[in-house]
């Protein structure tokens, strides 16, 4: 396949594909990074081009990046690797498709696809001369059998339970089955590595065998993974030929910038100004928002996540009158100023921006209105400067991840701001096995962010798999699934805007107030002198993975 033809035709592929054309026209919308180091264009690339070397006298390059982007389970697409909450792409597996820096859709292994006009059957005709890495041929029953896997699974990170099953009708011939249409299901088919049905076992995480662009040459759990580029790959040869990633801790990976022993290494807008010698900071536009979960139900209840039982629902934050006064009071300006120091910008929803969001997220500062709904709620206050409603006191402990200084900002940030109103916010700093205990009934300090309205549903759907505030509401979902069916994207936007707030109901400020947003961030690296970064996407959640989509493309001048 020559360059000129990776470009997906999105003809026939309507309902299944619909989101397609909204990729196209994101592009625009956030800028690329900036900074001393980054390249123009990224490098083009040609079989046998060299990227140069680097400090240690080879084509390699060191990257840091955080403890959680670290795959537990290894590299298994199977289960959470380029997919769930972190997506990116696989690097070792090969996709379908993949997104350029526009955000258009692109093929890897497929060379077409077309839909039925219900949406429910849609065909992609792959390569023929892809091959794994231990020599065997890549065909349609891998396909299969990868996304079968995924739905099947319990395990599994990605979403694909609209899926009923994947076919191989030929070598080179695949057809998705859906249980429903579900127009944004490319966005999840960009990020699912495909793996060998035939070398497929418990330990391929530890030893994935793919047919992408880096074969796996060492994982030290805890600590690092090193990556080696696939001499056999059937694409244009990474440039860079191997990569070497450090799961550190923020304050580690600023210590490795400094000592000189990383090449990029991820930082804060806490951190950003004392960049160290012979680096330069890069700072890469992003869709990446922080928000605390509001609990909407009482607590008593609990919810299957998983293959795990969780409590949910919380005393407080059931309470819908104090929810929209948090939305009403908290200064987000305030919150970007102290905790960004310019580095991000006020947020509203998980979406600003996007084709999907919709303006009446946009809840602007008025501390009196949020008084007067408390006080007609009969929240009064007490001696101590809390406020009192019967027998529950506006207080609750409000969790982020230790170590991340940033959300750690935001939440003493938040909580100063609430005692201002009469709610007592316990800042709580610890591990993420901890946070995940509380998920369903406790505020947490989240981050969360994608190119896909698929980020919308999850957090805000009934059965979504990141509804962390247990909303159930039943016109949220009626639009969402209207939105999900619209054969077009541009008939889809209304039914996203109308969940959010139709003007009676909805999980806006206004309305259900299930969340509450403060900012968006951008994402910040340290980058040698010398190393040339490919121009990146904008960059979902997680200073992880993402940041490497197109390390094959880089190189050092």
């Amino acid at each position: 396949m020559n360059h000129s033809s990776r470009s997906i035709s999105r003809r026939g592929f309507a309902k299944v594909a619909a989101t397609g054309a909204a990729a196209l026209s994101l592009g625009g919308m956030l800028s690329a990074c900036s900074g001393g180091s980054q390249g123009s264009s990224g490098a083009s690339g040609s079989t046998g081009a060299s990227a140069g070397t680097g400090p240690n006298g080879e084509s390699q390059v060191i990257i840091t990046m955080t403890t959680s982007s670290e795959p537990a389970a290894g590299f298994d697409p199977l289960i959470s690797w380029g997919c769930g909450e972190h997506v990116h792409e696989p690097l070792i597996q090969s996709t379908l498709i993949t997104t350029d820096t526009n955000l258009a859709f692109v093929n890897d292994l497929a060379t077409s696809y077309k839909g039925s006009e219900d949406g429910m059957e849609g065909t992609f005709t792959i390569r023929d001369d892809v091959k794994f890495t231990d020599g065997e041929p890549l065909t349609a029953e891998d396909v299969a059998f990868t996304i079968n896997g995924i739905k099947d699974s319990a395990a599994s990170q990605a979403d694909l339970t609209m899926v009923n099953e994947a076919v191989a009708v030929d070598d080179t011939t695949v057809v998705i089955k859906m249980a429903k249409p579900f127009n944004a299901l490319l966005y999840t088919l960009a990020v699912v590595g495909i793996v060998p049905a035939h070398a497929y076992d418990e330990n391929y995480g530890a030893n994935p065998i793919g047919s992408g662009r880096y074969m796996l040459e060492q994982w030290d759990r805890g600590q690092q993974v090193i990556l080696r580029a696939n001499p056999d790959y059937y694409g244009e040869a990474p440039l860079m030929e191997r990569v070497v990633v450090l799961f550190v801790e923020e304050d580690a990976s600023l210590a490795a910038a400094q000592a000189g022993t990383a090449d990029v290494s991820y930082t804060s807008a806490t951190l950003a100004n004392g960049v160290p010698q012979g680096y330069s900071l890069m700072d890469c536009a992003s869709v990446d928002s922080r928000g605390i979960s509001l609990p909407v139900v009482e607590p008593g209840g609990t919810v299957e996540h998983q293959g795990a039982e969780y409590p949910t629902g919380n005393a407080v934050t059931c309470d819908l009158a104090l929810r929209r006064a948090i939305n009403y009071a908290v200064d987000r300006q305030a919150v970007a100023d102290h905790v960004l120091n310019g580095y991000g910008r006020v947020a509203y929803s998980v979406s600003d921006g996007m084709p999907w969001s919709s303006d009446d997220m946009k809840c602007e500062r008025d501390v009196a209105a949020a008084q007067a709904l408390l006080s007609d709620a009969g929240w009064a206050m007490g001696d101590d400067g809390v406020l009192v409603k019967g027998d529950v006191r506006a207080e609750f402990d409000l969790y982020y991840a230790a170590g991340d200084s940033v959300r750690q900002a935001i939440a003493n940030e938040f909580a100063s701001q609430m005692a201002e109103l009469g709610i007592k916010a316990n800042v709580i700093g610890d591990s993420w096995d901890v946070l995940y205990q509380h998920q369903f009934s406790d505020p947490i300090v989240w981050g969360w962010g994608s190119n896909s309205p698929i980020e919308v549903y999850n957090l805000n759907y009934s059965e979504g798999s990141g509804n962390y505030a247990c909303l159930d509401n039943a016109s949220v979902d009626y639009y969402f699934d209207e939105a999900l069916a619209q054969p077009r994207v541009e008939d889809s936007y209304d039914y996203w805007k109308k969940a959010q707030w139709d003007g009676e109901a909805g999980f806006a400020p206004q309305g259900d107030a299930s969340w509450v947003w403060f900012v968006n961030v951008d994402h910040l690296y340290f980058v040698r002198d010398g190393l040339k970064v490919a121009e990146q996407k904008p960059h979902p959640h997680g200073h992880g993975w993402s940041l490497a989509n197109n390390v094959d493309k880089w190189s050092w001048s």
